[in-house]
């Protein structure tokens, strides 16, 4: 299963207009995204509301993974996301 570790670029973390955007191109991936915070459990990203859950803020490592066929291309799409910051 791929995985990817990445800092959140984000000033505010993957909260509201960062977590909208992360979620809709999570949901838009062939395959299921997962996401986690290093030491914790992972949760489904294409779902805002677990993204809020997460509280990956500014600077966190979060681990980015998938499985099945194209889950490469999406945990690389999903980590590009994460590690720009999206309120700029």
């Amino acid at each position: 299963m791929p995985e990817k570790r990445v800092t959140v670029a984000s000033k505010v973390g993957l909260h509201a207009r960062p977590a909208a955007t992360v979620a809709k191109a999570a949901a838009a991936q062939p395959v299921a995204v997962n996401i986690a915070k290093a030491g914790g459990d992972p949760v489904a990203a294409g779902s805002v509301l677990n993204l809020m859950t997460l509280a990956a803020g500014f600077g966190d490592e979060v681990i980015i993974s998938a499985e099945g066929e194209g889950a490469e291309a999406a945990v690389e799409a999903i980590a590009e996301l994460v590690a720009t910051d999206l309120d700029a």
